[in-house]
């Protein structure tokens, strides 16, 4: 399981904008999608569920007993739960040695399972891989960067580029999907749990991969070198043997450490798209949902530009630690996929930690806002041994039902409501964040020359920057999407934010050309296209590649303390002093910083084409990138969702609205005349009182 907490504030500068103010509904569908020609990125309307809710758990039953596998299936079917996901990390239970396969135990509680009329995603248990797979194929056991082999002392300890793991899998797969592909509990095919936490290896034999994968990006020794600037300190390559595998933790050099995280990203993208062929192969009907982990730190993998070739659903671990954070990852496993959002693990607990009444059912309503379909609890039994026996589930560690079993009841019945009344919610998003694996890689280098150099230049991380950028949206009550922009369809959305990509490669660069001379509003941030495709600075003037577009160069860049400007009649003050000085050509001065010398822009916009291209000259900061966005809804016929005070947020869904409290105090909400709550049963006249947490639907 994953857990993401976020962020700092950001602290922004102000504008003048009065110039610039001046200046397909899909079928919504529960579970599938088949887009030709990929098959991942729309609903299915033949797979069942459209408009429904589903709330159930996460079930290990290789830690229960037959009675206890009784007890927990009646407690489930009484708790309202609809589905559970089973199978994830237990390689041996299916397969106890090679090629011995035993289900005569899971048979039971599939047809159990059904006829409790609970639906159940079958989780492929590919990683761990089990030790009798590390014990006759070594190739699966991971190398450090020392070349010591690591015994698989924990989960995730594999290396699944090896061949012999890979067949092995395959035929896990096969033999599974083929068993049960025709029972009636069977809902969803799920793949390797958190494939993207694994780990890199540093074997002779992944070595010899490295270098084929290499040879087919860039063809001959001359375009390699040039693309890792070996002239620079003696480090010109001869022959391909000469390749060694650069270390994961530095010192560098940047190009090929980004090459080495793009390789195993594609090993990763490679798993999961042989396993998504077995499952069309044999279970067509059924779609793709898996909790990939595509962010994870040790190793992960670029879900953004591959996802429609083995997922129908954005779906993840859902431990949120605070709404902006969360609300944008929930958004990047979505994708530009028009099927709802699943949270296939949900939070309960925590490590060490037992969970908050209320909790998980106001994150289950504030992802119904974002467009989810699912809260899964993790986990129903709490463990009593392994990694996580100090993780508190559904029933506590003497098997006594917990409050929180209650709880998720509630959720289940609130869903039950809601399901007959718009939700989930089909979203359609006319704004876009920009969001690459690439640019993640080469703003979050390793080593010390990270440190001297990329570093000290990032003032502001790229995730503060994008979470930053995408805040004020979700203070707003707008909906938007989280995309890498070569790999979608751009001519969806009205207004693209490219907050501090560093890293834009051709293929980007040439989207935000065509989006904005077909008509579309950019903003891009500081910081942002000023290294290209091979993690190079760029040999021309700043932004790479589009300085047209942007109508201006910014080579210069400054850390001027407190800068103040203004937006509207609004003077802001930012803390983060970091500046790039804006030389326009085309472009229009908008607005100037007040406090330093020359009083250089610090807001331009230019046209291109039939659009405009909007730089701001400071890393994203709230309080610029909300006045800024206010200034553009208008001509961008983009309408603010319901006004809600700082920490509630609200979506409209079919005539009513859904209300979300995410903070520990009361809030009063502003309404207009007299409504009821369609969950707490309330009349309210004028104002609605959320209590701490609270949540509710109001209608006239």
């Amino acid at each position: 399981m994953r857990y993401f907490v976020t962020n700092e504030p950001g602290k922004p500068v102000a504008v003048q904008l009065g110039k610039l103010a001046a200046a397909c509904a899909l079928a919504l569908a529960a579970l599938g999608g088949v887009h030709a020609p990929a098959h991942g990125a729309d609903a299915h309307p033949g797979w069942p569920g459209a408009g429904q809710l589903f709330v159930g758990t996460c079930y290990q039953p290789v830690d229960r007993s037959r009675e206890q596998i009784g007890r927990d299936i009646d407690l489930m079917k009484q708790s309202g739960f609809k589905v559970v996901r089973m199978g994830d990390l237990s390689w041996d239970y299916f397969e106890p040695s090679e090629g011995k396969f035993e289900f005569a135990e899971f048979d039971w509680i599939m047809d159990r399972m059904h006829a409790a009329g609970i639906q159940v995603i079958l989780d492929i248990p590919g990683q761990p891989a089990p030790l009798w797979l590390h014990h006759r194929y070594p190739g699966v056991d991971l190398v450090s960067q020392q070349g010591t082999r690591l015994d698989p002392a924990e989960r995730y300890m594999d290396n699944n580029s090896d061949p012999d793991y890979q067949r092995l899998l395959t035929r896990l797969a096969d033999t599974l999907t083929k068993r049960y592909a025709h029972h009636p509990a069977l809902k969803m095919i799920g793949y390797n749990n958190e494939i993207g936490n694994g780990y890199l290896s540093y074997s002779e034999a992944d070595r010899k991969r490295f270098i084929v994968w290499l040879q087919k990006k860039y063809g001959t020794i001359a375009a390699l070198n040039k693309a890792w600037a070996t002239q620079r300190w003696s480090r010109k390559i001869n022959v391909w043997d000469e390749v060694r595998l650069p270390y994961a933790d530095g010192p560098g050099p940047f190009e090929r450490q980004l090459d080495l995280r793009r390789y195993w990203s594609e090993v990763n993208i490679g798993v999961l798209k042989g396993l998504d062929a077995v499952r069309r192969k044999n279970t067509p009907d059924k779609p793709a949902m898996s909790n990939l982990w595509d962010s994870a730190g040790r190793k992960g993998f670029d879900y953004l530009s591959t996802y429609r070739g083995y997922a129908n659903y954005g779906a993840m671990g859902f431990y949120p630690g605070e709404p902006v954070g969360a609300g944008f990852e929930a958004l990047m496993m979505k994708a530009g996929m028009s099927t709802p959002i699943w949270f296939n693990e949900f939070t309960a607990g925590g490590p060490g930690y037992y969970g908050t009444k209320g909790r998980s059912r106001m994150w289950a309503h504030f992802g119904l806002l974002l467009g989810s379909q699912a809260a899964m609890a993790w986990t129903y039994n709490s463990h009593l041994g392994g990694e996580e026996q100090a993780l508190f589930g559904l029933l506590d560690h003497d098997d006594r039902p917990s409050w929180k079993l209650a709880e998720f009841a509630t959720i289940a019945a609130d869903f039950a409501k809601l399901e007959k009344l718009g939700f989930p919610r089909m979203t359609a998003p006319k704004v876009a964040f920009a969001y690459s694996f690439d640019n993640m890689q080469a703003t979050n280098p390793a080593g010390p020359q990270a440190t001297n150099s990329v570093r000290q230049y990032l003032t502001t991380p790229y995730m503060t920057q994008a979470h930053n950028a995408f805040a004020p949206l979700l203070k707003d009550n707008i909906d938007a999407a989280v995309i890498n922009i070569a790999h979608e369809d751009l001519g969806r959305y009205k207004l693209l934010v490219v907050p501090g990509m560093y890293l834009l490669d051709r293929a980007a660069t040439e989207a935000i050309r065509k989006f904005v001379g077909d008509g579309g509003t950019v903003i891009m941030t500081a910081v942002s296209a000023k290294v290209d495709g091979n993690n190079q600075w760029h040999a021309t003037p700043l932004p790479g590649g589009l300085t047209d577009v942007f109508g201006l160069r910014t080579n210069e860049f400054y850390n001027g303390g407190t800068l103040v400007t203004r937006i509207g009649d609004e003077e802001v003050k930012g803390s983060n002093g970091h500046y790039e000085v804006l030389e326009p050509s085309t472009a229009e001065t908008l607005a100037r910083f007040s406090n330093v010398d020359g009083t250089p822009p610090s807001i331009t916009v230019n046209r291109y084409g039939k659009g405009r291209a909007i730089y701001v000259a400071t890393p994203a900061q709230r309080e610029i990138m909300g006045p800024l966005y206010r200034q553009l809804y208008a001509s961008l016929g983009i309408v603010p969702g319901p006004k809600t005070p700082d920490g509630v947020y609200a979506r409209a869904v079919d005539g009513r609205v859904l209300y979300v409290n995410t903070t520990a105090e009361a809030k009063d909400v502003a309404i207009d005349g007299a409504m009821t709550g369609v969950l707490s049963g309330k009349q309210f006249s004028g104002t609605l009182r959320l209590e701490p947490l609270g949540v509710d639907l109001l209608g006239k």
